[in-house]
């Protein structure tokens, strides 16, 4: 997620998201290049397994680096339509519910959002969701 005001030297949310589970990770970051995403998924890989593929946007941190990290692992890489975030739904949908949380628990400076992540994951984890699948007898 793009910028937010300054909290503690971090200014950006890097969010990953199963799409079958739902299970949202994030971590407050001061930057977001390559670097920084690429060891963000390598500490999602030694916990939960590589994917079969990662969606992202096109961003330039998504390129290079990330895509080398990628090949290595043998994950494929799809590519969002650009001008078009619907195309990578459910992880933008979890941006909104993320922001929604964090700003309903920050303080009124809002410098706080780093301190709240971990909070608003626990509130985002346990939230109901509605299933993937409609299932009838």
């Amino acid at each position: 997620m793009s910028p937010f005001p300054p909290s503690f030297g971090n200014l950006y949310i890097l969010v990953a998201v199963d799409y079958v589970s739902r299970w949202a990770e994030a971590q407050a970051m001061p930057t977001n290049d390559a670097r920084r995403v690429c060891s963000f998924l390598k500490q999602l890989f030694s916990r939960f397994g590589t994917p079969r593929a990662i969606i992202s946007d096109r961003g330039t941190h998504f390129q290079g680096q990330f895509t080398k990290l990628l090949s290595r692992y043998g994950v494929k890489h799809q590519v969002s339509v650009a001008y078009h975030p619907q195309s990578n739904g459910q992880a933008e949908l979890t941006n909104r519910e993320l922001k929604r949380i964090i700003e309903k628990t920050v303080d009124q400076s809002r410098k706080d959002w780093s301190t709240k992540l971990d909070d608003a994951l626990w509130a985002y984890r346990t939230a109901y969701k509605n299933p993937i699948w409609h299932f009838s007898l």
